[in-house]
């Protein structure tokens, strides 16, 4: 068993006034404190060792706090360390026997106490140094979320996000320096917020509840997105095709999917929207289909899509293994598929779809020597004929589901 020498102590705008007998002790005790400059601050009070201001650029390896390892040491954070805190990047580097941790109220925890909010029926996302597209998926009709921001202009920016969406009737409730003397709430409209140059605290956070206009486009839980979501030049797994094609890919929480020969990036996006952790790497040959899908991956919220720009299979080297890999387009010849298998991971799943008949004999022939499944589907959509209405067949996709655990 480890000798507790680390403590993690979470505090408010409030400062030494809203700490336990048991935090101040951790940080009067202390050889060693570290923080922000604001937290060292809020703390300066009670601490009697030397201050270790965070380096700029922050220094995720923590080198400067582990050679303290065996002497009290103390890690000033805000609120609750291990939401959205330095406790996380702390805890993937120092045992937790060796850490004793002592949180604060959150951000989020007083910002639903001051609203009278469930904080178990909100959505809470930081969006300290990330884009504000992050919070495209959870947007529709009657949401509520708490966004932990990056600065004073940020709330602003959500604004401005949410008016080009079409969801300008949204109410934002910006909480200011939560916790301390100089606690503030306002409301404001996302409208009238958009046009304005207001500036808030730096230590805001935005309650936001979204008012969505009719024909706002949602992004619903389902795979199969309206093919109107995304910019496109015609090379994209339709709607339907793609529903079916991201149910055979089975995205669990926390995989990556390669998918080859991108083209929209559609696969990738929706597979990205299925769980907050996912990730995907989309490669795609032609230039202009490569910008398209970074831009198509900004504007539905999964911005840190991972886009690879050269022709496959060169272009999949040194890429590692993935849970899952798709082939939409560029399954020509034999070479590709080979590199593509050679990405799964073991369990990895693949998916591979065909229109022209070479592919799809390519497919046939891995299906008859790997295995897994083959299948023909084709879908028909109603169209006019003249005064009247038939059946319109779209071409017939051939599709290859394999497991590399059904590999003998």
């Amino acid at each position: 068993m480890s000798e507790v020498w680390l403590k993690v102590v979470g505090i408010g705008e409030d400062g030494v006034d809203g700490l336990s007998p048991a935090a101040r002790a951790a940080i009067a005790d202390a050889r060693h404190v570290f923080g922000g400059k604001r937290h060292l601050a809020l703390a300066r009070s009670l601490i009697e060792g030397d201050s270790h201001p965070w380096p700029s650029p922050f220094d995720t390896s923590m080198e400067a706090v582990r050679a303290c390892a065996g002497e009290p040491t103390c890690v000033l954070a805000s609120g609750d360390p291990f939401h959205f805190g330095v406790g996380v990047t702390l805890a993937r580097l120092i045992e937790p026997a060796a850490m004793r941790v002592i949180p604060h109220p959150s951000a989020f925890s007083l910002a639903a106490a001051r609203l009278g909010w469930a904080l178990q029926d909100v959505e809470t996302l930081s969006l300290h140094g990330e884009p504000v597209a992050k919070v495209r998926r959870h947007l529709h009709d009657g949401a509520q979320l708490l966004l932990l921001t990056s600065d004073g202009s940020s709330p602003a920016e959500i604004a401005r996000f949410l008016v080009g969406l079409g969801m300008g009737d949204s109410r934002l409730t910006i909480l200011e320096a939560l916790g301390g003397d100089r606690e503030t709430l306002s409301e404001v409209g996302a409208n009238a917020l958009a046009d304005s140059d207001e500036r808030f605290d730096p230590l805001n956070v935005v309650a936001l509840t979204v008012h969505a206009e009719a024909d706002a486009p949602d992004i619903a839980l389902t795979p199969g997105l309206p093919d109107s979501h995304f910019d496109h030049d015609g090379q994209i797994t339709k709607a339907d095709m793609r529903a079916i094609t991201l149910a055979a890919l089975a995205p669990r929480p926390g995989e990556t999917l390669l998918d080859i020969g991108a083209g929209s990036g559609s696969i990738g996006i929706e597979w990205m929207l299925a769980h907050p952790r996912n990730r995907a790497i989309a490669v795609e040959a032609d230039a202009e289909r490569a910008s398209r899908i970074a831009r198509n991956a900004e504007r539905l919220g999964v911005p840190d899509l991972q886009v690879v720009h050269g022709n496959a299979p060169d272009a999949l080297a040194g890429l590692g293994h993935m849970q899952a890999v798709f082939v939409g387009g560029g399954a020509s010849d034999d070479g590709v598929m080979q590199a593509a298998l050679d990405r799964l991971s073991a369990r990895g799943r693949l998916v591979a779809n065909a229109v022209t008949l070479e592919t799809e004999a390519l497919l046939s022939d891995l299906h008859k020597r790997l295995g897994g499944s083959l299948a023909r589907i084709q879908f028909a959509q109603a169209a006019p004929i003249g005064s009247m209405r038939g059946w319109r067949n779209a071409m017939p996709v051939t599709q290859w589901r394999y497991c590399k655990a059904d590999e003998a």
